[in-house]
């Protein structure tokens, strides 16, 4: 009986003998547990003695005294930025970039230096247990290059902003270099989704706004936006619009659920219950906020009111890595102390949102963000004979 159940159930890989943090429904951590791989899908997750028993594995990788886990999602980066990595620190944000980042951008980014600067990038990223990251930029052939090189999984956005920026001299065609962006690269490859990014409601028009929706959902693809990241956003928005950012792309019609805000650090209660309601994603990017004072995103009322809310390192000029585990260590204190309450942001909840919740926020749960059967085998795991786990 057990040959035969071997011979029915063949896999590629089984990675074996470690504790299997599952991130599913129910929580499950599976100790000496087991993962069967087969192609480039999970074809079964439990018990080790059980697995090896029921399925016939043509490698074996032991992972004993190992922590089996999904793979990291980094929800917001702007991977070509490593080349700026400590440019211009300890400087106000529009400091920082009006002065040092847009002339750095002017000057040496292209197809070619974000081709390099993007494959730096998925090296810190897979180095650091990330295997799926949603990145905006410009130039973005060279970053779609490097991803397909590199092996990683990727969300790529063309920039759309209505100044001039680097391959698009002229604002004005913003939008058709968008456009031809999305069809060249989308279907590729299903490592790579193509998608737009709106930098922000104080750098767009709302024609712009709507059109790069627009043109997103025609094809079924994501838009990225940077969100009520700062104050002065904010301010800029409601004297350009008329709105608070919130309520002037709500009014737009452009969030839904294939639309992903970045940061939405100054939110009201009401604007929180909007982009609940909307099904938006959410990046929380911690460090970013801490590093140029943008101030501190409402978190706990986010998760209270369900936004799918994921974690993102931002570019690493802003950051200066792309370190995951550092920004769940952030995510969980930044917010302990600042509502004075250590219960906040427990270890589980913080996980959850560089896994599987990040998942969610990519419209990719079903694909990607937990171990269980038939999902993407993105599985990294650490080893816990170290040190600092001891």
């Amino acid at each position: 009986m057990n040959r035969m159940a071997r011979e029915e159930r063949s896999a590629d890989l089984m990675i074996s003998g470690g504790m299997v943090l599952t991130m599913n429904n129910k929580h499950e951590i599976i100790e000496k547990g087991a993962v069967a791989i087969k192609g480039n899908r999970i074809l079964a997750v439990g018990r080790a003695a059980e697995l090896q028993e029921t399925v016939a594995a043509g490698a074996l990788l032991e992972a004993a005294n190992c922590l089996i886990m999904p793979g990291l999602i980094n929800l917001h980066t702007h991977a070509p930025m490593v080349l700026f990595r400590g440019l211009a620190d300890d400087l106000p944000l529009q400091t920082w970039l009006q002065e040092h980042i847009f002339p750095a951008e002017a000057a040496y980014i292209n197809e070619e230096s974000v081709y390099w600067g993007t494959l730096l990038a998925i090296v810190e990223m897979i180095r650091g247990g990330t295997t799926t990251f949603c990145d905006g930029y410009f130039c973005v052939d060279g970053a779609a290059r490097a991803l397909l090189a590199g092996g990683i999984r990727g969300v790529l956005s063309q920039g759309v902003i209505d100044l001039p920026a680097p391959g698009v001299p002229d604002p004005s065609r913003n939008l058709q270099v968008a456009e031809s962006f999305l069809r060249r690269w989308q279907g590729v490859s299903s490592r790579l989704a193509p998608g737009l990014f709106c930098h922000s409601t104080s750098t767009c028009a709302t024609e712009t706004l709507r059109d790069a929706k627009s043109l997103c959902r025609e094809a079924g693809l994501l838009l990225q936006i940077h969100l009520a990241e700062t104050r002065t956003e904010v301010e800029e928005t409601e004297k350009r619009h008329g709105f608070r950012p919130v309520y002037l792309l709500h009014k737009l019609g452009i969030l839904d659920s294939s639309t992903l805000c970045h940061h939405s650090v100054w939110l009201t209660e009401e604007e929180v219950d909007v982009l609940a309601s909307s099904g938006v994603g959410v990046s929380h990017n911690p460090e970013s906020n801490m590093k140029l004072a943008s101030g501190v995103a409402p978190l706990p009322r986010l998760l209270a009111a369900g936004v799918k809310v994921g974690l993102g390192t931002d570019g690493s000029a802003s950051n200066n890595d792309l370190d995951m585990f550092g920004e769940m260590d952030n995510a969980a204190k930044l917010h302990k102390v600042w509502h004075g309450d250590p219960a906040l942001c427990p270890a589980m909840e913080v996980v959850q949102m560089a896994t599987c919740k990040g998942a969610a926020a990519l419209g990719m749960a079903v694909e990607i963000g937990s171990l269980e059967e038939g999902k993407l085998a993105d599985i990294i795991t650490i080893d816990l004979e170290q040190p600092h786990l001891t």
